[in-house]
């Protein structure tokens, strides 16, 4: 119903990322390593691998075990192959450095745009100060967003809602780009599951990871929540959907990036695209495709992809057979309780990043260009004189017509099968992204809002204000509360019921947050389900 649009929406992704960028199960040991002069001991656990030795983080009541490999280096002939287990070490190894962030297919504002490498398969682990071995405390796994392009799980620091909420918080990297997800024969044929889906296989080893070793830190690995945001949140609804990830997780969160806006492509595209990266760098001989691609240089390949940016993990193999909201709705998927929710004006941020001195001249222009017959209504609906400015009516439109609505229908889907509970994020004030502020243009509510008040986000403008600290902390305590119990219930704060028929939603907002059943109101949903999909 929305490939159209959806296609819209991975280029302004596309567009945005670019323009931001210039802007234990089998050893469940867990020891205390030898104190250092006037100093307490620094944290140990003990994983499949090996021992790990960990350190207290700065400024806070919780452990941090960084770094941690989840998977063999995919370099070399590994490159375009799936995950291998990692590989096992001798003594004690230090981790207390995070990893560098997979290569980057499109720079999303790195702190060091150096510190990337195809030798990134790595975690980074956060408990409370007081857990050990054994204490089977909720796990949250987190998945970076980024249009399956660029991040890192570096930049989602663990430690404030790990002694909030008594969690253990991992946040992982996975491969990205066309190293992560290449539907090629030549190269997805050579895996018994014909897939070329690898950033989706790395997710899957990561939880597969989680669940041998996460009670050596305190983690309780039949109680695991894997959440993400973005392309995060995308890649969610494939774990969701795909039956070899069946147990590997018991609740599920999707921020801003509901399972029917992110549709997977089916082989044939996923091919068609694939082939011409193939040849944008330089392998065109059929019989050596696959050796050719896993000796060209990351840069041959970035560049390739430029072009031929990805879609993300493709559906129609062994991996991933059926699209995610197709199997949603079909009643045949990996059932939990779900949490799904997004900001207020997702779309600020891709039209500020895009388009941000937009005319009233060229708004008309672009929606009677858009929505064909449907666009005087479309005016009619989102006139200019009732947003302030081109800029904020178009966000609206772009907003309700695919993140707003598209998880509101998400949910409809959920909530018919399991305990969902929607949210909308609403503070008027959020900080965006550094860096990526437009002089000018009010980009509170954007898409991305929300993670500065989740993570110790490395990412924000600027610095949250007490109210918002506040606001910070009660979402915290929802998110834990529903990790741990399957129910976002917090004593002392507003209660959030599950949607239901009367598809109810909480407001997170830093004065009121509170409950309703005006979302599909607000953001027009009854008319942007009459209309076909087409691009703005």
């Amino acid at each position: 119903m929305i490939r159209a649009r959806t296609g819209r929406i991975r280029s302004l992704l596309a567009a945005a990322c670019a323009v931001a960028a210039l802007l234990a199960s089998a050893l469940p040991a867990s020891a205390a390593a030898k104190a250092p002069p006037g100093g307490s001991p620094r944290p140990q656990a003990a994983v499949a691998q090996g021992v790990l030795r960990g350190r207290a983080a700065e400024g806070s009541g919780a452990e941090e075990f960084l770094g941690v490999p989840y998977a063999a280096p995919p370099v070399g002939d590994a490159r375009l192959r799936p995950p291998q287990e990692p590989r096992p070490w001798t003594g004690v190894r230090e981790a207390v450095r995070q990893a560098p962030a997979c290569l980057q297919f499109s720079p999303f504002g790195l702190s060091d745009p150096a510190a990337v490498s195809e030798d990134c398969l790595y975690l980074d682990v956060y408990r409370p100060g007081t857990a050990r071995a054994g204490a089977r405390l909720p796990v949250i796994v987190w998945l970076h967003g980024g249009a399956y392009s660029q991040g890192t799980g570096t930049q989602f620091g663990g430690r404030t809602m790990a002694e909030l909420t008594g969690s253990v918080v991992v946040s992982i990297n996975y491969r990205l780009g066309r190293l992560g997800y290449l539907g090629l024969p030549e190269v997805a044929g050579q895996n018994p599951q014909r897939s070329g889906s690898f950033g989706l296989m790395d997710q899957m080893a990561a939880l597969r990871w989680t669940r041998q070793n996460i009670a050596a830190f305190g983690g309780n690995p039949g109680n695991v929540t894997v959440s993400g945001q973005s392309a995060g949140s995308g890649s969610v609804c494939a774990l969701l959907a795909a039956p070899s990830a069946a147990g590997l997780f018991h609740r599920a969160v999707l921020q801003s990036g509901p399972c029917t806006l992110l549709r997977t492509p089916d082989g044939a595209r996923a091919e068609s695209e694939a082939r011409a990266f193939a040849a944008g760098a330089g392998c065109t001989d059929a019989a050596a495709l696959a050796a050719c691609l896993r000796s060209a240089s990351g840069t041959a390949l970035v560049e390739a992809a430029r072009t031929v940016p990805t879609s993300g993990p493709a559906s129609g193999d062994g991996l991933l057979p059926v699209d995610p909201a197709t199997a949603i709705g079909s009643g045949r998927w990996n059932k939990v309780p779900v949490m799904i929710g997004s900001t207020r004006s997702e779309a600020r941020l891709f039209v500020a990043l895009t388009q941000p001195y937009l005319t009233r001249e060229q708004y008309t222009a672009q929606v009677l260009a858009g929505y064909g017959a449907a666009g005087p209504e479309v005016l009619a609906r989102y006139p200019v004189s009732a947003y302030g400015s081109p800029y904020l009516a178009l966000s609206a439109v772009m907003t309700d017509s695919t993140f707003a609505c598209q998880t509101a229908w998400t949910a409809q889907l959920l909530a018919a099968q399991v305990p969902t509970y929607v949210y909308e994020f609403d503070d008027p004030d959020s900080p965006t992204l550094r860096g990526a502020q437009v002089p000018g243009l009010d980009e509170s509510n954007a898409h991305s809002a929300e993670l500065a008040y989740l993570h110790d986000f490395t990412m924000g403008e600027r610095p949250l204000t007490a109210d918002q600290v506040a606001l910070a902390t009660r979402m915290k305590r929802y998110w834990g509360a529903f990790a741990r119990y399957g129910t976002p219930v917090v004593p002392g704060q507003t209660a959030w019921p599950a949607a239901g028929s009367g598809a109810t939603v909480l407001t997170l907002n830093p004065t009121a947050t509170r409950t309703g059943t005006s979302f599909a109101s607000d953001h027009q949903c009854a008319f942007w389900r009459t209309q076909p999909p087409r691009p703005v």
